[in-house]
């Protein structure tokens, strides 16, 4: 299958090419990429993937439009932090986290951007988020309808999606009424089983992605149903395909089941966050978009859910 032909869009996150750029490619190469292996949308960080963020050059910009029309790629989705630890020995404050939201969600819409990620600072090892974030995207709210973008924060790991982190937003959803708000699936929340990743080539990185609060649920695919109405885009977390196309960490037949069966027509985004080693990235982003495009066909074709005869 063609991305095309696919009941929702199949994009990839920059993020996935974390060991790849500045080592082996440079940004404007992993786009490149993200175009040669078939997909058609184009998720990034905005500090880590914006040249002089938060002021890129209008040269950058024009190249940036240039680049992505020529590729066929659409922006989708847009990373952006609420740092509220940013200032030493003080916490920032909803003043301060509306300006800087607001200032992101100004710099997705001039890059053609439809969603935004702020990732907000944590209070607990479950990833409650900081008390200020109602009041900072309650306040752009407006900004975010006039410039036709949706805030949507990420479930992810170790959060659940029968949590209390769930329930605030879904509360903060019904009480302001917004269609500019909405959550962010990362499939990472239903992994099977740890992965046990290696390496790391940046400087950078802090510890090897071992460190875990010290029990997790596990979260069946089935809880996803209860939440896509309220679920506007995918992040489609994954660490390792093998050269069979199985995934073993993550249920893509369920996953894809789920989302094909509620109607969801928006983007899976790919997110490789697999073994911190350059040259990977390429080869496993081609070998998930395979296995979604497969497991899209079989059920096409059979019409049955497609974890139906096996997993």
């Amino acid at each position: 299958m063609t991305t095309d032909d696919l009941p929702f869009g199949l994009g990839v996150s920059l993020y996935s090419y974390t060991d790849d750029i500045g080592v082996t490619m440079t940004v404007e190469e992993c786009i490149a990429d993200v175009a040669d292996l078939g997909a058609t949308g184009l998720e990034i960080l905005g500090e880590g993937h914006i040249r002089d963020y938060p002021n890129p050059s209008t040269e950058w910009i024009d190249a940036w439009h240039a680049r992505t029309e020529r590729l066929g790629l659409t922006p989708t989705l847009y990373g952006s932090w609420l740092d509220t630890r940013r200032f030493p020995g003080r916490s920032m404050t909803a003043d301060e986290g509306a300006e800087q939201l607001a200032l992101d969600l100004r710099l997705a819409s001039t890059l053609g951007f439809s969603f935004l990620r702020p990732k907000i600072g944590v209070i607990s090892e479950d990833l409650r988020v900081d008390p200020i974030w109602q009041e900072a995207v309650e306040r752009n709210l407006q900004l975010a309808a006039d410039l036709d973008i949706v805030i949507c924060p990420e479930i992810h790991w170790p959060t659940v999606i029968k949590s209390p982190v769930v329930e605030e937003y879904l509360e903060f959803k019904e009480r302001t009424g917004s269609e500019h708000f909405g959550l962010l699936i990362d499939t990472g929340v239903f992994e099977l089983s740890p992965y046990p990743r290696r390496g790391g080539s940046a400087s950078f990185r802090m510890g090897d992605g071992s460190a875990r609060p010290p029990e997790v649920p596990f979260v069946p695919v089935s809880d996803l149903a209860d939440v896509m109405p309220h679920t506007v885009y995918f992040q489609a977390k994954f660490y390792e395909v093998d050269d069979d196309l199985v995934d073993a960490y993550i249920p893509w037949r369920e996953i894809i089941d789920v989302v094909v069966d509620s109607g969801y027509t928006g983007w899976l985004s790919s997110e490789y966050e697999g073994h911190h080693e350059p040259y990977r990235a390429p080869d496993q982003l081609r070998r998930q978009h395979a296995l979604i495009r497969t497991i899209a066909a079989e059920r096409a074709v059979t019409g049955r859910p497609a974890h139906a005869d096996r997993n």
